[in-house]
């Protein structure tokens, strides 16, 4: 019998063995993977990379970790990413807690935990903590054919370890989500000929990546402790410093320096925190929107293509916008063709290709899917989790998920969901995110001292309403978003993130705590 049982090896699942173990229990993790890293260990497609730079997509609870690693680029691909990850694993001794290779299938609450792997195992713990993950269960392909293709296909979200030589061959994308836009001007340079299949046109900013120089490794290692302050202090996590002016308060020219400013950053937040009112204000929004449009239609050649790749269904960040190393420019290659499939939708995968509604016919070697994840609940409701009076998890949240500041659940005693849905979790940098959550799961198994604590139905039910409402008040529900459950066939249309913000919601987690774990019922 365990004291507390992790499930996932990912960034939250390291940190939270470290912390636990730190507090004197004991403790396992479990990890369907072969390798630590989570979603760093499977996203290994051409071009993965983080969107937040790397100095900042990073653990701040060891010093001297922050002093020893050094990162190579201002965006870190996947493989600096996951070996960053491997060292974290090895220098604080954590691997000998970590069974790989085991999925947990089920957990029940019988008065404990009592946790199924995909063999049979089964194994108990006074506390459960998912650490599964935002974006780790890859969606479905929803296309009918794909078992007559007699080429080869793939799935971003779950690329080949050992790679995928696309040398010269006949290469069909579809999806142009973040992982899309990542992947497809790496794959351009490999393939014979490429095309793109886009529903959806995102908003996508230059990154500006390139290699880290030394005097700028020196300066951050030498302000690490206020460059981690700040970012705990801002709305995204990300070290900025705050806007003060609506978007309309200023006039035409001013506007278009300060996001040209913004561009030139190459950064989440360039554009989107120059002022306070983009993600609330419809007209302001439209400014930031037209300015990234215009920047579209400079990059791209053919007018045409211009206009099918500039977003006009959603508002500018409303879904989380992308970062891109070279994508527009990759549509003025003559060996890479963009089909709007709004226009013209898939109707099948065939033998040879792929086919649309309206007969054009796509003969192709190799199909690679970047269409995405069951975003926020996937991961958890893939698990048969069930409460004290064995009502599942997935049963329980068959309306959209309902959480207590996203770290809780009301009828599951002892659960702890790392950066759940209700949390600030996808809409910030993640790191700040897990580390905030994982520290106050820990101060509460420490307050604890092996009671058990249950989340509220009123608790539950109060912050459930808060979250949607502080949804509502934004720009986010406008757009058909992960966000939203939108891009999964049934599934609840429900804002599941908390917009309040990280240093808000930081402030509301710790005055929760401060009261004595207000909300929760504590017994034992």
């Amino acid at each position: 019998m365990y004291d507390a049982i992790i499930v996932g090896a990912g960034l939250s699942g390291l940190y939270a063995l470290h912390r636990l173990r730190g507090l004197g229990l004991r403790v396992k993790v479990f990890e369907a993977a072969e390798g630590v890293g989570g979603t760093w260990h499977w996203n290994r497609y051409p071009g993965a990379r983080c969107d937040v730079e790397s100095v900042d997509y990073s653990y701040s609870f060891s010093p001297e970790l922050e002093q020893e690693w050094d990162w190579t680029e201002k965006y870190p691909g996947q493989p600096e990413i996951l070996a960053y990850l491997e060292h974290v694993a090895d220098r604080f001794d954590l691997r000998r807690d970590i069974l790989l290779g085991t999925r947990v299938v089920a957990a029940r609450f019988d008065g404990g935990w009592h946790v199924t792997t995909e063999t049979g195992e089964r194994v108990g713990a006074r506390y459960l903590v998912m650490a599964t993950g935002c974006l780790s269960v890859p969606k479905p392909v929803e296309v009918d054919g794909l078992a007559s293709f007699r080429g080869e296909w793939h799935h971003t979200g779950r690329w080949p370890h050992e790679g995928v030589d696309l040398t010269g061959r006949r290469v069909g994308v579809v999806g142009t989500g973040s992982s899309g836009i990542q992947a497809i001007p790496v794959i351009a340079e490999q393939a014979g000929h490429l095309t793109v299949f886009q529903r959806t046109p995102n908003f996508s900013l230059p990154a500006y990546n390139g290699p880290l120089a030394p005097e700028t490794r020196r300066a951050v290692k030498a302000a690490y402790g206020l460059r981690r302050s700040l970012a705990r202090q801002t709305h995204s996590g990300i070290p900025a410093e705050p806007a003060v002016q609506s978007a309309l308060e200023v006039g035409h020219e001013e506007r278009l320096a300060r996001y040209q400013a913004g561009w030139e950053r190459g950064s989440l937040v360039g554009i989107l925190g120059a002022y306070t009112d983009l993600l609330i204000d419809r007209a302001a929004n439209d400014t930031a929107a037209e300015f990234v449009r215009s920047k579209i239609r400079e990059l791209v050649e053919d007018p045409a293509d211009a206009e099918s790749l500039s977003p006009r269904d959603h508002p500018f960040g409303a879904k989380r916008p992308c970062l891109d190393s070279g994508y527009f420019e990759t549509f003025n290659r003559d060996d890479v063709t963009l089909v709007d499939v709004r226009e013209d939708p898939i109707a099948e995968i065939t033998a040879t290709g792929l086919r649309t509604t309206g007969g054009s016919e796509y003969e192709l070697d190799t199909l690679v899917f970047a269409t995405g994840f069951d975003a926020m609940t996937g991961a958890l409701t893939a698990v048969d989790i069930r409460g004290a009076h064995g009502r599942s998890l997935r049963e329980t949240w068959e309306a959209g998920p309902r959480t207590y500041l996203g770290l809780a659940a009301a009828g599951f005693p002892n659960l702890f969901t790392v950066t759940g849905p209700g949390s600030p979790s996808v809409l910030s940098n993640m790191v700040v995110s897990i580390e905030q959550h994982v520290d106050w799961i820990a101060d509460c198994l420490a307050f604890l001292e092996g009671r058990t604590i249950e989340a509220t139905a009123a608790a539950q039910e109060a912050w459930t309403a808060h979250v949607r409402e502080v949804g509502a008040a934004t720009l986010y529900p406008a757009a058909d978003s992960w966000y939203m459950g939108a891009n999964v066939p049934g599934k609840p249309r429900v804002f599941m993130p908390y917009a309040g913000g990280v240093a808000l919601y930081r402030r509301l987690c710790d005055e929760v705590a401060a009261k004595g774990y207000e909300g929760f019922a504590i017994t034992g």
